[in-house]
């Protein structure tokens, strides 16, 4: 029963977690994305780094217990206040709620906007990209929610390729760590001293995304990393005996950053070429991926086993593979997040020494016939938000 409750908890944070991620994320501007998620990253760390200090205080499970739950009850105090926690109105256009998506936008029309100009947040972004060409091919039929099961992500080609590229190297990222933080264990024999040093790690990775991948590129940083990755678990399987005590230990904190900066990446990067309809479902594989790639690190770390070289060996060939099939991606670098089945569909891979054009300012979902002037946009938003009906057109 005990075993039962904590399968059930531990689903409910992380789709909890989940939304919050997906929601955050199809909230922001394309140049503003990437800073926003690795805020929020920060925090993440900065929880980490705390945990230990919180059980040392609590000084039992039971207490530690409680005192996680009253945090997660603030959490869910948010849901009870819909000013707090916005629905995402991509989504609720893409699934054909346009009620639902008008309200969502005027919330934000009224809280980014005090001075009664559209076009200077996010909401008049969103709006001037979401209403000519979602809410004309809404009011056609009927609203009714439009929902995309699996199957549906399976039967597509090129989404199929981009998901399942990102949760490969998600779950290398995660499962080849223990390779590394296997040699850093002599010089760290304190639990607290080994905690803080990988979560420094984590943090100095997530530093790195943050200053290199909106600079040059998703697809170029992943790329790298992974690069990064391979090379210091090869180095490490070949030559361990060979080599001093100092680059050793050199090879593995890169290797454990590089890992940590792949996985972070691989689940923002699918984030942005997943499309809205299929983004939750698509980044639910992903991270299971992520953590099928962590559960692997406690079997090879059980006493007398010998599978921690074979381990180290198919995770080394594994990421040398990942380095091939990331270069079959798409660049989301300063580009609109896909709506449809068909946007994902129609994502293609740019050439590998040639940067494709950045659309940043662009509007988010911008159609492909979207001319450039934008001068009846507030006028319009104003009249859109004010009329019981959708607007046919601007």
């Amino acid at each position: 029963m005990v075993l039962v409750a904590r399968l059930l908890f531990g689903a409910a944070l992380a789709g909890a977690f989940l939304a919050l991620y997906v929601a955050r994320l199809e909230l922001c501007e394309p140049p503003h994305r990437l800073g926003v998620t690795m805020v929020a990253g920060f925090f993440w760390i900065a929880g980490e780094l705390l945990l230990p200090g919180l059980a040392l205080l609590c000084r039992n499970w039971r207490v530690l217990q409680g005192a996680v739950t009253m945090i997660l009850a603030l959490l869910a105090a948010c849901w009870w206040c819909p000013a707090l926690l916005l629905e995402s109105p991509r989504w609720l256009l893409a699934t054909r709620q346009p009620e639902r998506a008008r309200k969502t936008l005027q919330a934000l029309a009224e809280d980014d906007c005090p001075q009664d100009s559209l076009l200077t947040g996010a909401a008049g972004s969103m709006l001037g990209s979401l209403l000519p060409a979602e809410l004309e091919a809404l009011s056609e039929e009927p609203p009714r929610p439009r929902y995309h099961s699996v199957c549906e992500i399976c039967s597509s080609r090129v989404i199929w390729k981009n998901g399942v590229i990102l949760g490969f190297a998600a779950f290398i990222g995660s499962g080849i760590r223990h390779c590394f933080t296997r040699n850093l264990v002599p010089h760290l024999p304190h639990f607290f001293s080994s905690h803080l040093a990988l979560v420094g790690t984590e943090a100095a990775a997530c530093l790195f995304v943050c200053l290199t991948a909106e600079r040059f590129g998703r697809r170029a940083i992943l790329l790298l990393c992974t690069v990064l990755t391979g090379i210091s678990s090869l180095l490490l399987l070949a030559l361990t005996q060979y080599l001093l005590e100092l680059i050793v230990l050199t090879l593995s904190v890169v290797g454990t950053a590089a890992s940590h900066a792949v996985t972070m990446l691989s689940i923002f990067f699918a984030s942005e070429v997943l499309p809205t309809v299929v983004r939750g479902a698509g980044l639910g594989l992903v991270l299971g991926a992520n953590f099928v790639g962590k559960a692997a690190a406690p079997i090879t770390a059980i006493p007398n086993s010998r599978g921690f070289f074979l381990h180290h060996v198919v995770f080394a060939s594994f990421a040398i593979l990942a380095v091939l099939s990331i270069m079959l991606l798409p660049e989301s670098q300063g580009r609109s997040l896909p709506q449809s089945l068909q946007d994902g569909e129609s994502q293609r891979r740019p050439p590998l020494f040639r940067r494709p054009p950045r659309e940043d300012h662009l509007p988010l979902l911008a159609p492909h016939a979207i001319p450039h002037g934008y001068s009846g946009l507030a006028s319009s938003t104003k009249r859109m938000l004010r009329s019981p009906d959708p607007p046919r057109e601007m």
